[in-house]
């Protein structure tokens, strides 16, 4: 496994993370999830991502149980906050109530006395930003989180933290967390320019496209088990299921073979080819969905092969609207 330092801090993370979004505490049960976890970190892997809204809080409680034993100091654990967690007004957004009162759930259910990287899951449009950076510089100077971060936020956004952090003189955000993959290349329009200007790192999130891209949908197929076949599990996958879309997941299934590779370890690499694209997040169902993950850190890739690559999957587009 590589580890790269996250934005300017001095916080290393490995270039391959494990994340646990539709999967650990809903879809994949508790032993399934040890065993993902212990093969994830037997190969180097130390960075766990999770959320609170993940499974209403049913992620973080698993990973919670499955990492007693493993030496805290050997983790980064990584959570966010942002989204209804009732219908208490309140409990939502970045206000500080909801932060502070956020991050003592999630210590909580991850058993836990800090969070290594907290981040904000979406831009909140109802509280000031300075609310938000104050308390998250609160939340650091009282040890309960280390390190915090912003996730699908724009640019502008991004630097409008960034600043306010330095007036106030407290940590600035240092990473961020968008979706990117060869189907999703908006970040690299104007997010990655600011990020790396700013010193912002990326730990991207779905980048084999929610699994379209290890080539397992071929043909329009939706086996049984895949999140494709699972119509609450699918719903966030908008039109990568089309046709079209899927063609072309062929071609590159193809290059992934020209190579000796799997299409899953190719996509992880393309994604993993810019530097300030810090960390993937995989959601890895079964042990050896992780070893095969993993191994796409160590794979380099030529500019013919990216070229192609290019040709197939042109970008970058707009990124839309969160």
């Amino acid at each position: 496994m590589q580890y790269m330092n996250l934005g300017l801090s001095g916080l290393k993370v490995s270039r391959v993370a494990i994340g646990s979004w539709l999967t650990y505490g809903s879809s994949v049960h508790k032993e399934e999830t040890g065993a993902c976890i212990r093969a994830a970190l037997d190969q180097g892997v130390i960075l766990v991502d999770t959320a609170d809204i993940y499974a209403k809080g049913a992620a973080e409680s698993v990973l919670g149980e499955v990492l007693q034993g493993v030496r805290r100091q050997d983790v980064v654990l990584a959570s966010k906050a942002f989204w209804p967690m009732s219908d208490n007004p309140n409990d939502r957004g970045l206000s500080r109530k909801h932060l502070f009162e956020s991050v003592h759930a999630s210590l909580g259910r991850l058993r836990t006395d800090y969070i290594d990287l907290y981040q904000c899951h979406r831009y909140d449009h109802d509280t000031p930003v300075d609310e938000t950076v104050r308390a998250m510089g609160d939340l650091i100077s009282q040890g309960k989180i280390l390190y915090w971060g912003v996730s699908c936020w724009r640019a502008e956004q991004i630097l409008d933290a960034c600043r306010l952090a330095d007036q106030l003189g407290v940590p600035r955000p240092i990473s961020n967390q968008p979706p990117y993959s060869l189907l999703s290349r908006g970040i690299e329009q104007e997010v990655i320019p600011l990020c790396e200007r700013e010193g912002v790192g990326q730990i991207v999130w779905s980048p084999l496209a929610q699994g379209v891209l290890t080539g397992k949908y071929s043909g329009g197929n939706r086996p049984s088990g895949t999140r494709g076949a699972d119509e609450q599990r699918n719903m966030f996958m908008g039109d990568h299921l089309a046709d079209e879309v899927l063609d072309r997941v062929d071609k590159m299934v193809e290059i992934a073979g020209d190579l000796g590779t799997t299409p899953a370890r190719l996509a992880l690499a393309w994604a993993l080819r810019l530097d300030n694209v810090v960390s993937v997040i995989v959601g890895a169902t079964r042990p050896d969905q992780v070893a095969d993950n993993v191994a796409a850190a160590e794979l380099s890739l030529e500019g013919d092969v990216l070229a192609a690559l290019d040709a197939l999957f042109p970008g970058p587009e707009d990124l839309p609207e969160m």
